[in-house]
């Protein structure tokens, strides 16, 4: 249904990560749908990988800005400032210091989609992230953003970027 749209993208604002053989380009597009004049402004992800002589897409993201939705919603609060945002992960953190998967899946939103990091499953509830972090958590991580990227509105924010885990039963990284 989204190509009989007839869209076409314009890159707005592009944030580069790159090292050997991988680089990962996030940030925001506009498409204008061609069938109809329409504007449509989304949040992206691309991370690629070197294969066979050339580059691939490893991971896509994309997911339409929910701005306009929730600034006309009656009650949403204003957008919390950069800091504040990239201050929320030590919340995660602190609660992975606890070592109780309990304590960590609560730390997630009621329709939540946890990508893990040891894991090719997605978890979208309470029940699967608490089993996903009984394992992870006896690795003993801790975390640290190396890099990192804020977008907010009001009601919600996202901070995106790449984050490193020392496993402190092993001290591997």
């Amino acid at each position: 249904d989204f190509l009989k749209k007839k869209p076409q993208g314009v890159i707005l604002e592009s944030y580069v990560t790159s090292g050997p053989g991988w680089c990962m380009d996030d940030g925001i597009y506009e498409f204008t749908m061609g069938a109809t004049g329409d504007k449509v402004k989304a949040r992206y992800s691309f991370i690629y990988k070197f294969e066979d002589g050339e580059w691939k897409i490893a991971h896509h993201h994309s997911s339409m800005m929910p701005e306009a939705q929730l600034a006309a919603s009656s009650g949403a609060p204003a957008p919390i400032p950069d800091a504040e945002v990239r201050s929320l992960f030590s919340l995660w953190n602190n609660a992975l210091a606890t070592l109780d998967p309990d304590e960590v899946a609560k730390r997630y939103s009621k329709a939540p989609c946890l990508l893990p990091t040891v894991s090719d499953v997605p978890r979208t509830d309470y029940d699967s992230i608490k089993a996903y972090f009984v394992d992870f958590l006896k690795k003993k991580p801790q975390g640290v953003i190396l890099e990192s990227y804020v977008t907010s509105g009001p009601g919600w924010c996202m901070d995106d970027g790449i984050y490193e885990f020392t496993m402190g039963a092993t001290g591997d990284k």
